[in-house]
């Protein structure tokens, strides 16, 4: 299915910047691909992945997060002197001990100023029919509701008929809890309106529940505003944008004015706002002086769907989309860099590179230096970039489902080919669909997911959309390859130390004392600036 969006601003970008065609992310989902984005390292390492199907923090009010011992490429360049922000999509943890802690908050990672959401952008903040977890809540509460409504009338009724011998108190405590599981069922909506969908300035807490016809307008007002009081000196500046995620909250003169529905408004309205952005550079004197990079931290979630009506995206020829492991649709990103009359423009580059390139990137032209005590999984992309490099320094890059293991690729250079090899993919449903269908995501063990032996073979070089899988019969490399891939891997996992998963159970659970909140909990109310001008 080939769409054209109207998106003349990331457009030029890429005209007049390097675009790199094989550009991917460390995981098919935000919250661990978004830590090794700024860790420079396989989210395995920090310990932000889970191994019991929660593939993302699933609460503002968890514990688990991006952990304090963990080096962003933030924190190196504040210690270098640059002014630091981050501006939009955090989803990396909050707190640990106390509502007030902030210990995986930006600020304790290097940033010196946030404004926007700790959490995510979700359905559930809008509470669309497209629910993340509104939705199984009420299930579960209902039922449970249910089951000790039979258990209240059936202790009455055995009480009443003289069948039974049990006093009043058993009777009145099930029809209490049946009452308050019946009424948690019927707020828990917009409860986690007002726990999740909230806007913070730094520690701060400006708008809960958040606004959704402010929150474009107020985000560009701040990457302005910060731009303004920075453009003196050296600035690191994160735009991390609530667009092309569910609900697809979208300003009114965007509605009905793409091709393609909702999500085609929502995509050109971003577009938008990165052509505003880069306005705002050119009015502060900024555009010389400044590398622009432009993303994604996974691909397009096709199982967004309703009836005919997609919601998630679309990824074009690659198979999968978010949250299918290794395979490319999850994984297979934009990656455009600018920066004029340093990088030649209209460059292309087809050689593999990852998002946690940029760190190592960035430290070093803002002339820190990589740590050396942990292992750092990106490769500066500068000679690449320059051209004065003709290949990748990535000659391998893994890819995980959790801490699952789902994928490798190998670079072999000498050939230029570029190999790609599934030890286990998800079972898509139904048959013959390139996505789970039916489910929120694809599961990355258990009995939905397949272990290939021999494992699965492709050429992504002559084969981008993964669908020719190779045999012995059909490549006469195919042992060769597979012994280099796996002995790649061994080597790849002897360098993984055991780390508490942040994503599991105990760190992934809502915890009311963790729950931020702008007044008494559980009275999470406030709007503490005006509209933006």
């Amino acid at each position: 299915m080939e769409l054209h969006f109207r998106t003349p601003n990331i457009d030029h970008l890429a005209e007049f910047g390097v675009k790199l065609t094989q550009h991917v992310s460390a995981a098919s989902l935000c919250t661990p691909s978004r830590a090794a984005f700024l860790t420079g390292r396989y989210p395995v390492r920090s310990g932000m992945v889970s191994s019991i199907g929660h593939r993302v923090l699933q609460w503002t009010g968890a514990s688990g997060g991006l952990p304090t011992n963990e080096t962003t490429f933030a924190k190196i360049l504040k210690e270098k002197g640059y002014a630091t922000g981050l501006i939009g999509k955090w989803h990396l943890g909050l707190n640990c001990e106390s509502a007030s802690d902030h210990c995986h908050h930006p600020l304790h990672h290097g940033f010196d100023y946030f404004y926007g959401m700790p959490f995510s952008m979700m359905g559930d903040c809008a509470r669309w029919e497209l629910s993340e977890k509104r939705v199984d809540l009420e299930q579960n509460l209902n039922f449970l509701f249910q089951v000790l409504a039979l258990v209240a009338l059936t202790l009455a009724a055995g009480k009443l008929m003289h069948l039974i011998s049990v006093s009043w108190m058993p009777v009145i405590w099930s029809a209490l809890l049946a009452v308050f599981l019946l009424t948690t069922s019927y707020f828990v909506g917009a409860l986690i309106v007002h726990a999740d969908c909230f806007l913070m300035r730094n520690h701060t807490i400006m708008e809960q529940p958040m606004r959704f016809q402010r929150v474009t307008p107020l985000m560009l007002q701040e990457v302005k505003s910060f731009l303004k009081r920075n453009k003196l000196g050296p600035f690191l500046l994160v735009v991390s944008f609530l667009h092309v995620h569910i609900p697809l909250i979208t300003m009114k003169n965007f509605l009905g004015k793409s091709a393609h529905g909702l999500y085609g408004d929502n995509v050109e309205e971003m577009d938008w706002m990165v052509g505003q952005i880069l306005d705002a550079l050119d009015v502060e004197g900024l555009t010389n002086s400044t590398l622009v990079y432009f993303t994604s931290d996974h691909g397009g979630s096709l199982e967004n769907q309703l009836g005919n009506t997609q919601y998630g995206g679309w990824n074009g020829l690659y198979k999968g989309g978010k949250g299918t492991g290794g395979w490319e649709g999850g994984i297979r990103v934009p990656g455009i860099f600018r920066w004029p009359g340093v990088l030649p423009a209209g460059r292309v580059i087809g050689e593999p590179t990852s998002l946690m390139d940029v760190f190592p990137t960035v430290v070093q032209l803002a002339g820190g230096e990589v740590p050396q005590d942990r292992v750092i999984d990106g490769r500066d992309l500068l000679p690449l970039l320059l051209g004065t490099a003709q290949h990748s320094d990535h000659e391998f890059l893994m890819h995980y489902c959790e801490q699952f293991l789902h994928a490798a690729r190998w670079h072999q250079r000498d050939r230029g080919t570029l190999w790609k090899v599934h030890f286990v993919t998800p079972v898509f449903q139904p048959e013959g669909a390139g996505a789970c269908y039916g489910r929120k995501v694809c599961p990355c063990s258990g009995e939905k997911v397949v272990h290939h032996d021999p494992p699965l073979l492709f050429d992504l070089s002559r084969d981008p959309s993964e669908a020719h899988v190779l045999t012995p019969a059909s490549e006469p490399l195919f042992y060769q390859v597979m012994e280099r891939v796996q002995q790649a891997v061994r080597e790849h996992q002897q360098t993984l130390s055991p780390v508490p998963l942040q994503l599991d159970r105990l760190g992934n659970l809502w915890r009311p004392w963790l729950q931020p909140c702008c007044g008494p909990f559980p009275l999470c109310w406030c709007l503490r600036e005006d509209d933006p001008q």
